[in-house]
């Protein structure tokens, strides 16, 4: 069951992130304040710092990010302070600092005051060890009450873990997470939107509790946390082919991360038709909303001309912003996008007529062909530059020169509200336009206030806009600028290859042990014998016991042999009363022969119970499903160390190392347990028979709720522990109750006829024929007993 706090704290973090909203507030009006005096402007470049790391989209910061004088002057500032450790002290100030790219938040003491004012140590980890450490020195209590105490600390370091984690969780979806832009509400559910594709992707959920968090933020209905039954990364899974090989028309930006993951190259191959589309140099505005009244203005000029447009866009929010503005021009349109996905074909359809506006996020970027409508083409030939002198149907009448290009060319044109981080999809959105020799033209609308110009853009551009003195309104469009763009998008592009590499060398270490559990699996699922392999783990789990029970060096004082019985009662149902036995003489490697013979001697008696075949398949049963609970267990514990083990490096210790280690350690417990519960529930599985075939009976008034109940009435296998014989003799099978696998087998009837048992029939109402049948058959009565009637 889902132990999240998230209903209950819900309000509380709503209330942090205003009190910090009113704090971040506090600190711009200072800042403005500092900013106006020559000798406090230091202070108040200090505070729009602080600010920055608060809350990074504020509208107020943004605004004053306008100034790139200022913003070059705040980078400064923040370098120094980075470089004197005084960041630390500035985020304490606050409720909580986020580090927008890190995509992550942090809660600060005066944050954990305002959400646990009462009682400030129920969001503050207690140490564990130091706990358990005066338990044990407590010498009024006794064993059973320091257990008892060791296990309410284990569960109230758990309940305060989960508390911290969900209010962490629950300050990322508010400072983080925006609706409309990284997810959607649709039919009460949080919908993740894809960054890359634009659409939805129903079913799928972020991890960690996160999409419960957001679930909570947006007041729908909390589900309960997903776990991860199986895992591989996208890199690994394609490395599973013995080749690989494949096409796209953006493959060139990547070709270093095909070559250093997958060792292949990429040829870049010539295009059918020569490329007519003219793809113009970026547009850069100041502020945001310059750029989408330019952005309007163009839709206007070329819709007038009854050009097709397609206008991309790289959220939800934006598409929505810009259709709101349409509607206010009056200019007819359509909307494509994570929330208006169910006409996509019809909208694609009519992309390419004449005059057609079409609004789309990078769903109508992707393997999509907008065929141009009639009249949309003006020239068959010419449009970037003539091929030949015969151009009569060209409207222009001469060569195509640098001043017809103002004009030129017709057919689809691209206009791009916002540079995507990966150059791939601004790629995949031009390509859209100009496809086999068809002229087009392509060209996108930036603002200083843009995520990847505020964060990655270099400060240069800034500058540049400040020394021509740029008034609001006017743009800068110029070839330089759009090479810096993109050389920002390439450092964006290093930073995620770098994320997807370092995932790739944790999950190369998850990857041996997928190989090994996966092929454990496959040849149970196959129908393998096991038999040899269950000899193997008895030995394995026999040299274990002696290891922590028997000393090596053959001293039979230190031996502890009442230990060795109970493990090998709890483990193998095998009783040896070693005071009965004579020890003496006998050597380490002695005992482990004589248990080895012990325990195959019990198995072979528990397979003349039970018979060969029936066997074969309870050994098949209980491995796979005791595997499969281990791997998911251990896919749980593997997901926890990868959160922490990056805190490693502040200890002067390599993550990845100390990752393998302890990931090492993990797996081979679990490889113990899954041993040990496996034996454990192979020689305590209770097997019973199904019940015999129930005798059809023509049943004309019946109570279906009577039969039913008789034909169920049947046997449930199950599982105890009982009585243990004593050392080599048989193993009584137990007749206790619980959950176990049920294995097919055969048995006579109880009633000493040897036939079939029949079921009393309760005569009461007449059957609907579309009700259960009541012989248990589950099919319609109708279909089954009632046929002849």
């Amino acid at each position: 069951h889902s132990t999240h706090m998230f209903d209950k704290l819900k309000s509380p973090v709503e209330l942090l992130v205003r009190k910090q909203a009113k704090l971040i507030n506090g600190f711009l009006d200072e800042a403005e304040k500092f900013l106006a005096e020559p000798d406090t402007r230091y202070e108040g470049i200090v505070r729009i710092v602080q600010v920055s790391r608060g809350a990074p989209k504020h509208r107020r910061l943004l605004r004053l990010f306008e100034d790139p004088a200022l913003k070059t002057e705040m980078q400064r500032v923040e370098g120094e302070l980075s470089r004197d450790k005084m960041l630390p002290t500035l985020d304490e100030e606050m409720l909580y600092a986020m580090d927008e790219r890190g995509h992550s938040v942090s809660l600060m003491e005066k944050g954990r005051d305002v959400l646990s004012p009462e009682e400030r140590s129920l969001l503050i980890l207690p140490d564990l060890s130091e706990q358990i450490a005066a338990v044990d020195k407590d010498e009024t209590l006794n064993n059973s009450d320091k257990a008892e105490r060791k296990n309410k600390l284990h569960l109230d370091y758990a309940k305060t873990s989960e508390r911290i984690h969900n209010v962490h969780a629950l300050l990322k979806a508010y400072a983080l997470f925006e609706k409309n832009v990284d997810y959607v509400v649709q039919d009460g559910k949080v919908m993740i939107v894809d960054g890359f594709t634009g659409r939805l992707m129903p079913g799928r959920r972020w991890s960690d509790g996160l999409h419960q968090a957001v679930e909570a933020k947006e007041g729908v209905t909390i589900e309960r946390e997903t776990q991860t039954l199986a895992t591989i990364t996208l890199q690994n899974y394609f490395r599973m082919y013995k080749k690989l090989s494949g096409m796209t028309g953006t493959a060139e930006t990547e070709e270093g991360e095909f070559g250093q993951i997958y060792d292949l190259s990429v040829q870049v191959m010539p295009t059918n038709e020569p490329i007519r589309r003219v793809d113009y140099d970026d547009r850069i505005y100041k502020t945001r909303r310059e750029k989408l009244a330019a952005v309007i203005d163009e839709i206007v000029r070329l819709q007038a001309r009854k050009q097709p447009i397609l206008v991309g866009t790289v959220t939800v929010e934006v598409s929505e912003i810009i259709s709101r503005l349409l509607k206010t021009k009056r200019i007819p349109h359509n909307v494509l996008n994570a929330k208006h996905h169910q006409r996509e074909a019809e909208i694609i359809r009519q992309a390419g007529a004449p005059g057609a506006v079409t609004i789309a996020t990078n769903m109508a970027g992707r393997g999509t062909d907008i065929k141009l409508g009639p009249g949309v083409l003006k020239c068959d030939r010419c449009c970037l530059k003539c091929v030949d002198k015969n151009c009569a149907d060209c409207e222009n009448d001469h060569d195509m020169t640098a001043e017809c290009l103002a004009d030129i060319p017709c057919g689809l044109r691209i206009i791009g509200t916002e540079r995507h981080e990966s150059r791939r999809i601004d790629r995949q959105l031009r390509g859209r336009s100009g496809r086999q020799g068809d002229p087009g033209g392509s060209e996108f609308f930036i603002s200083l206030e843009d995520d990847l110009m505020r964060l990655f853009a270099p400060e240069r551009i800034s500058k540049v806009m400040t020394t021509l003195g740029v008034p609001e309104g006017e743009v800068i469009q110029h070839p330089m600028v759009t090479r810096a763009i993109e050389r920002a998008q390439v450092r964006v592009e290093g930073h995620n290859f770098d994320i997807r590499k370092h995932l790739l060398e944790y999950d190369d270490v998850m990857n041996q042990q997928r190989e090994v559990i996966y092929a454990q699996r496959l040849n149970i699922l196959e129908g393998g014998d096991l038999k040899e392999e269950i000899g193997e783990v008895f030995e394995d789990i026999v040299s274990r016991m002696l290891d922590k029970r028997i000393d090596t060096g053959d001293i039979q004082e230190k031996w502890d042999l009442a230990g060795l019985r109970d493990d090998l009662l709890r483990i193998f149902m095998v009783d040896v009363n070693f005071s009965d036995v004579d020890v003496t003489g006998l050597t380490h490697d002695g005992l482990t022969e004589n248990l080895n013979r012990a325990t195959r001697m019990a198995y072979e008696r528990r397979e003349e119970q039970l018979g060969s075949d029936v066997m074969r398949r309870l050994e098949r049963l209980v491995f796979l499903q005791i595997l499969d609970r281990g791997w998911r267990d251990h896919l749980y514990e593997l997901d926890r160390l990868r959160e922490g083990i990056g805190l490693r490096a502040y200890g002067q210790r390599e993550p990845l190392v100390e990752y393998k280690r302890e990931a090492f350690d993990l797996f081979m417990s679990m490889v113990e347990t899954i041993q040990e519960e496996s034996v454990q529930l192979l020689f305590r599985a209770q097997i019973q028979a199904p019940p015999e075939p129930v005798e059809r009976v023509r049943v004309e008034k019946a109570s279906h709720a009577d039969a039913q109940n008789a034909v169920h009435n049947g046997a449930r296998t199950s599982m105890s522990a009982t009585p243990v014989p004593p050392f080599g003799a048989p193993a009584a099978q137990p007749a206790g109750s619980g959950l176990t696998p049920a294995v097919s087998g055969r048995k006579k009837a109880a009633d000493g006829s040897g036939g079939p048992q029949k079921l009393p029939v309760h005569v009461e109402s007449k059957i609907g024929r579309n009700s259960p049948c009541p012989c248990g058959s589950w099919k319609k009565y109708k279909k089954c007993c009632g046929r002849n009637d």
